[in-house]
């Protein structure tokens, strides 16, 4: 095997000669998917792109890339959005895509918990369980591509987290790969194990970090065969913020989403999908997507309506409309989806993935877009997202007509704005996307000298020689590396 000083060549020959020729790919059009980003924004580049099949595949691909000096990007489906699966050293990196692991080990009814090969597409898992009459509540835009083990690499958020959680509240065990080759089998389906630490949850958030997640032990509900969908127009943010308490109170746990958007977020939907119908003005100040849902005994419709019957009588819901089909409930949830499809159709913005206290979301909003506002008037804030988690989407969108390096620099501003306004509520700049490549430097800025030492600390011990994804999340210092 060639050593740490070979040519690139050298070692792609190596890891072909180790790995196998259907495993490792090094034609730089065959590696272009993986070397992009979701948005088409950045491209980069790899040594190799590799492909295992099993656990063992990858033990033995760890082990040549180490002895290479080769580091790894595990991918999942590449759906991330802060460059966290996206290589950047293209002659010291190479790509490890989970894609073809992706069997469903067992689904136990019983034991309301499934075993998932890390590779597996969310929304196939989803209706693989649903066959059984379960159900997978993590609900996200990509789940048609994304895949489970990048899910819980980034602790991915989605829609139902106001109910079930974010992906950590869901995962009962892990298998993975370490950077020595070895293997955390942890794979348990136990609720209680209080048999010290919970190691698992090292690897949980952790974008790739500190080990290569290949199977992923999860818990199960029962599938929530009834499921009211409403959208509802309100005269202010504020109100969608009362709006969020009083359903909390009337609808207690059945709540499954609470989405607050803009009436923008209308025209946006139906720029990106101009045959949706959209059952609603966009007259008003603020919209709500509001579902509950549950199984068994429980009248669902009869708890929407009687709700519904009570704002709209107090004069907080000032119009809405209640979906009478599966159809319709798509279609309200397409007006969502939409809504990023015509962000993206103007062209590139400024994406955040914020999160506040849930008392202070609405003052939140109006101070930063007033930010944005004063230091970029030609711009657009657009803001919306998950009340009942605190989490707001606050997009900026530049006019139309700049050029690429006017809309960067607008970009760039617009950040610089809302992160003052962010540090002065105390939130934080990543409520479920990650960190990654792309929001490292702020929150190396933000980061404090404890948690930094504590990060560390812990990559030390479990990565010392840095082979997994050494500069996403958190910069680290030039004295932590091993000379090659």
């Amino acid at each position: 095997m060639s050593n740490r000083n070979s040519s690139v060549d050298e070692k792609r020959l190596s890891l072909r000669a180790v790995l196998g020729e259907d495993v490792v790919l090094t034609q730089a059009d065959d590696m272009r998917r993986y070397c992009t980003d979701w948005h088409g924004d950045v491209t980069s580049g790899a040594v190799a792109v590799i492909r295992p099949r099993t656990t063992m595949d990858i033990q033995a691909a760890v082990r040549a890339c180490g002895a290479l000096g080769l580091a790894i990007v595990p991918q999942g489906g590449n759906t991330g959005l802060v460059l966290g699966a996206t290589p950047d050293q293209p002659d010291h990196q190479v790509v490890l895509t989970l894609e073809r692991m992706n069997r469903i080990r067992s689904i136990d009814s019983d034991d309301f918990s499934a075993v998932v090969e890390a590779g597996c597409v969310l929304a196939e898992l989803k209706d693989a369980i649903a066959e059984k009459g379960m159900f997978f509540p993590l609900a996200l835009g990509a789940q048609g591509s994304c895949r489970i083990g990048g899910n819980v690499s980034t602790n991915a958020g989605g829609i139902n987290v106001l109910r079930y959680g974010m992906t950590r509240e869901l995962v009962l065990g892990l298998e993975v790969v370490l950077p020595d080759g070895s293997v955390f089998d942890g794979l348990s389906t136990l609720r209680k194990d209080n048999r010290g630490l919970d190691l698992k949850q090292l690897f949980i958030g952790a974008e790739g970090t500190l080990g290569i997640i290949t199977a992923v032990s999860v818990k199960l509900t029962p599938y929530p065969d009834h499921v009211a969908t409403a959208l509802l127009a309100l005269g202010s943010l504020d109100n969608a913020i009362t709006l969020y308490r009083r359903a909390r109170r009337d609808c207690c746990d059945l709540m499954s989403a609470f989405e607050f958007m803009p009436p923008l977020a209308l025209t946006l939907a139906q720029e990106a999908m101009p045959d949706l119908p959209i059952p609603l003005s966009p007259q008003y100040q603020a919209y709500v997507l509001m579902e509950i849902s549950g199984s068994g005994l429980v009248d669902i419709d009869d708890l929407m309506q009687r709700f519904l019957e009570g704002v709209m009588a107090d004069g907080l819901v000032v119009d809405g409309t209640i979906a009478s089909s599966q159809t319709q409930a798509r279609n309200l949830w397409l007006i969502r989806e939409g809504m990023n499809e015509g962000q993206a159709k103007r062209g590139s913005h400024m994406r955040t993935d914020i999160s506040v206290s849930l008392s202070q979301l609405a003052s939140f909003v109006a101070d930063a877009e007033a930010a944005v506002l004063g230091a970029l008037p030609d711009c657009i804030s657009v803001s919306y997202g998950h009340v009942g988690d605190g989490n707001v989407h606050l997009n900026v969108l530049p006019p139309a007509g700049l050029t690429p390096d006017e809309r960067l620099d607008r970009i760039y501003e617009a950040k610089k704005v809302v992160n003052v306004v962010i540090d002065r509520y105390q939130g934080s700049i990543s409520a479920e996307h990650g960190i990654g490549r792309l929001k490292r430097d702020d929150f190396d800025q933000r980061v404090s000298d404890t948690k930094r030492n504590l990060l560390v600390a812990i990559k030390k011990a479990i990565d010392p020689d840095l082979l997994f994804n050494p500069h996403c999340q958190i910069n680290l210092d030039a004295t932590f590396c091993k000379p090659a």
